[in-house]
């Protein structure tokens, strides 16, 4: 059984797993279970006020758990799979308990082969939150992640910057986090 078999039948059983991305090692479970969504909550002792982050594989897997505007449309073509995170209206496909009850998610396509071939896989969105306990620093190799997961996937050592996270749920819109992308190639898009 290859490390991407084994991912998605913890994954698909409810289980966490560890997973590399292109920028950082991510925590990450089914992001439509609930019961796996509360476990990441717990291992990573995240308030349950904070809403997570997830992964899709495409655009077209995008669309599915949010609305994308023309805008949003424009940034996944020009960045995305990469280093940035979209914050977009959810559609209800998506837990209350992972969006703490807004209307919105952060989600993004990792440029990563393992990542993209997990949540193809799947075909399936992935909670994708960094792997550590809130707070600390974010993990960038496997020997710094210092969560209980069910299963980590080695990707070796990894850039360690987070994604640039943009808001585009308002008419003008908002860099929440400077990431590996910087803020001027985005906003000049729009």
């Amino acid at each position: 059984m290859s490390e991407i078999e084994i991912a998605k039948k913890i994954i698909l059983s409810g289980g966490l797993v560890v997973y590399p991305t292109d920028t950082l090692y991510a925590l990450g479970c089914n992001a439509l279970n609930e019961k796996a969504i509360l476990r990441v909550y717990e291992v990573k002792k995240r308030p349950l006020s904070k809403p997570l982050p997830i992964a899709v594989a495409s655009l077209e897997m995008m669309k599915r758990y949010a609305y994308v505007d023309e805008r949003a449309e424009k940034l996944a073509k020009k960045f995305l799979p990469g280093a940035l995170t979209l914050v977009l209206k959810k559609k209800e496909t998506l837990p209350k308990v992972l969006t703490s009850g807004l209307d919105k998610v952060a989600i993004r396509i990792p440029a990563h082969k393992l990542a993209l071939k997990l949540i193809e896989s799947l075909d399936l969105p992935l909670v994708t939150t960094s792997a550590n306990i809130s707070g600390k620093a974010p993990p960038a190799s496997v020997e710094e992640v210092k969560i209980k997961a069910d299963y980590i996937i080695n990707g070796g050592k990894l850039e360690g910057t987070p994604s640039t996270i943009a808001d585009l749920t308002s008419a003008k819109p908002r860099i929440l986090r400077r990431g590996k992308i910087d803020e001027r190639r985005i906003l000049e898009l729009l």
